[in-house]
């Protein structure tokens, strides 16, 4: 077992060894969210099936002795690829019963033959490690008799949320990014006035908003005042003026960086890492790492993370934690952008990275979009990688770290689908790995369907 997951199970549970049940339920935001009034205009509903699999990135994560949670199986050839690349998976435990359209979590309480198993590792002292507890995972916990690997549901939503993220940074005197805290109508168009008066633009996001949904960048009064009126509006149909947003003056940056830190159950905290975090428009697209910062900046990263855990425990939270961050232009460190009081995207790179990154590299972790009018095999992409498939003897090279988001998308879609390719790519500095990034997308590109269809 790597140390990174034995230093996570230890702050948590107080063994290293423990076993845990990983679920890993990337939608946990939009359950949080229902209890809140995000931005006026059409609601997504559902699950996309591309981010359902995205639970499949947990593979690499959980050790031989642990479970994965999943809703299909594993493709039978990651299995022998992840035993060429020395690392052992977790056993999968797949609900036998999947009501439409339900996730994961709903699945497995539909599936009597799975809870009586989970019951099993329950009573033997397993941990369910969600990636964020909702109302469903603590339910799983509950008929399970499994424990919990971190706080319960109540905790969990209130210190997720954009709103309590904004306070505790001012709170704890945390150098912040110019903003407002939101709750009802009056207080958004006097953010937006405040905000619009001296700076080119704005954001406001969702209290509960994530990966670029429920964020829009307002540049004039004139939009403004577009985003008041459906505001209004829907105050006036509803008989209730709540609104649970953030509003913060753009900020020019130098890099979006990302910090992963654990609060034990004994209120310690533990610094993981700190990475460059790549977005485009509010949505991620992957990490880089080694960040770049300087010795004050990355000192800087260690005391916000050291603070604000000693905050959260206070607030009743324990577990993994990730903090979005951005370097200024000026090359200030603005440490705290949201805390995501659960597991992050980089959360479940950090195994895989231990085990097979060589001493010193430099690794970038990004997905590779495709536009398809058929499915394809994992041989298919092994074979368009060639010899950047694995990790070369100068420590050059690509890991595949989930397969199953590739053809999530094509049933039902007889005009073509989209569908992504989760990689860790290696190499001995940022330049090669820069050079292997291009090499591998030309690469990959001749598996589209229309040329230049990479979204």
């Amino acid at each position: 077992m790597s140390s990174y997951l034995r230093s996570i199970k230890e702050a948590v549970s107080g063994d290293p060894n423990s076993v845990f049940v990983f679920l890993c339920n990337f939608e946990v935001e939009r359950r949080w969210a229902e209890n809140y009034t995000g931005l006026p205009g059409p609601q997504l509903s559902g699950s996309d099936e591309t981010v359902q699999r995205m639970e499949q990135l947990g593979a690499l994560l959980g050790a031989e002795c642990d479970f994965l949670l999943l809703q299909e199986p594993l493709d039978p050839s990651f299995h022998s690829y992840a035993a060429e690349l020395g690392v052992p998976l977790p056993t999968e435990l797949v609900p036998e019963n999947r009501p439409e359209g339900a996730g994961t979590a709903a699945a497995v309480l539909s599936s009597p033959k799975l809870l009586a198993h989970l019951r099993e590792l329950g009573d033997a002292g397993a941990y369910l490690m969600p990636m964020g507890t909702s109302a469903e995972e603590q339910k799983i916990a509950e008929v399970t008799g499994l424990r919990l690997a971190t706080a319960g549901v109540d905790i969990a939503e209130k210190v997720n949320s954009k709103i309590y993220s904004r306070r505790v940074t001012e709170e704890l005197g945390l150098r912040s990014i110019a903003g407002r805290c939101c709750e009802n109508v009056g207080e958004l168009a006097d953010a937006l006035r405040w905000g619009l008066a001296d700076s080119p633009a704005v954001i406001v996001k969702e209290a509960y908003g994530v990966s670029g949904r429920g964020l829009i960048v307002l540049d004039s009064p004139k939009k403004a005042d577009r985003l008041l009126r459906m505001a209004r509006r829907r105050a006036e149909q509803s008989g209730s003026d709540r609104i649970d947003v953030v509003v913060e003056r753009l900020l020019s940056k130098k890099a979006d960086l990302n910090y992963q830190f654990v609060i034990g159950c004994d209120g310690t905290v533990r610094f993981d890492f700190v990475k460059e975090a790549l977005t485009q428009n509010g949505v991620h697209k992957g990490h880089l790492m080694p960040a770049g910062l300087t010795p004050q900046q990355l000192a800087e990263v260690r005391h916000a993370a050291e603070v604000i855990g000693a905050r959260l425990f206070d607030d009743g939270f324990f577990g993994v934690v990730g903090v979005d961050a951005i370097l200024g232009a000026d090359d200030l460190v603005y440490p705290v952008l949201e805390i995501n009081a659960r597991l992050n995207m980089s959360s479940y790179q950090g195994r895989a990275i231990e085990l097979l990154s060589p001493p010193g590299s430099s690794v970038l972790a990004k997905h590779f979009p495709f536009h398809l009018d058929r499915t394809l095999t994992f041989a298919e992409i092994r074979a368009a990688l060639g010899s950047y498939d694995g990790i070369d003897d100068s420590g050059t090279g690509l890991v595949i770290n989930c397969f199953g988001t590739v053809n999530a998308q094509a049933q039902g879609s007889p005009a073509g689908f989209d569908g992504r390719l989760y990689a860790l790519l290696f190499a001995p500095d940022r330049e090669r790995l820069l050079q292997l990034d291009t090499a591998v997308t030309e690469r990959l590109a001749c598996l589209n369907t229309e040329k230049g269809a990479h979204r």
